[in-house]
């Protein structure tokens, strides 16, 4: 081989090189598998990217995540958390946008914190200055032990929702409230002052479930009834009723609804209408 191919070789073989090494760690798994979950919440969106260590048998907190001292919230880089509309976390007002979030794990009470620095790996650079909020809340012992660390969202509303950290046989719960009450319902006022049809369904879930103005979701209830008719508006103009206290007009409108659904072989508003006629009548 002459120096010039030599030379040319070693030229490939350099160039070559990063390619291998990245195809390599792309077919080695992290012990710490990664995860993105995305909770729709009002009008907007919660993605949480993290990643989840195991317990191994290893002691969690208190052992390897010390009390007292700032945990990533999972393991490599730290945690992130992404609103996409502002929100209410514990009481305290966040404004849309992204965020590490830091734990700080106690026996009695945990710590959570909304950090403006993102991307960053673990805790070791964490700066307590740059930190949005910080809030209490209290941990929960469980009986049954979760091998992989797990952020999961329940208790969802459109109100509402609970993100559960749950590690070992620990689970903190972090309630979020929305803050876009007032945009969703000026977007349904504009709405209903156009053609109401496709919309009737959810503006009236929307001020049932939220104790709006029950008189005015009435009016499109009954207003639906002529436009679609069919159970369902029975059943919300039942369901109203009875929430106004008018149990007698509730059973009457819980009735039609029944008959209605009938017709139709419709098992489940038959069942939620007929719910609704047993609440009247007690």
């Amino acid at each position: 081989m002459t120096k010039n191919s030599q030379f040319q070789w070693l030229v490939f073989i350099l160039f070559l090189s990063p390619i291998l090494v990245l195809g390599q760690s792309q077919l080695i798994p992290a012990s710490s598998s990664k995860q993105k979950i995305i909770q729709d919440f009002g009008l907007g969106k919660i993605t949480v990217t993290y990643s989840r260590p195991n317990v191994k048998g290893r002691v969690i907190f208190g052992g390897i995540n010390p009390y007292g001292q700032v945990w990533r919230t999972g393991a490599n880089e730290a945690t992130t958390i992404n609103f996409s509309e502002n929100v209410i976390l514990e009481g305290q007002k966040v404004p849309a946008g992204s965020y590490s979030l830091f734990t700080i794990p106690e026996k009695d009470a945990w710590t959570i914190i909304l950090n403006k620095t993102v991307e960053q790996w673990g805790a070791y650079s964490y700066n307590k200055d740059l930190d949005l909020l910080r809030v209490f809340v209290k941990p929960i012992k469980n009986k049954v032990r979760t091998e992989t660390f797990t952020i999961i969202f329940q208790n969802n509303t459109t109100k509402s929702t609970d993100m559960n950290l749950v590690w070992d046989q620990i689970s903190v719960p972090v309630h979020f409230e929305t803050d876009d009450d007032a945009k969703i319902t000026a977007n349904i006022d504009s709405l209903m002052n156009g053609n109401r049809k496709p919309y009737y369904f959810n503006a009236i879930q929307y001020y049932y479930e939220n104790n709006k103005d029950l008189k005015k979701a009435l009016s499109w209830a009954i207003e639906a009834q002529k436009v679609a008719p069919g159970p369902w508006f029975y059943l919300w103009e039942a369901r109203i009723q009875l929430k106004l206290g008018d149990k007698k007009a509730a059973a009457t409108a819980a009735q039609a609804g029944i008959a209605l659904a009938k017709t139709s072989n419709d098992d489940e508003y038959i069942r939620l209408n007929q719910t609704v006629l047993d609440q009247s009548i007690k």
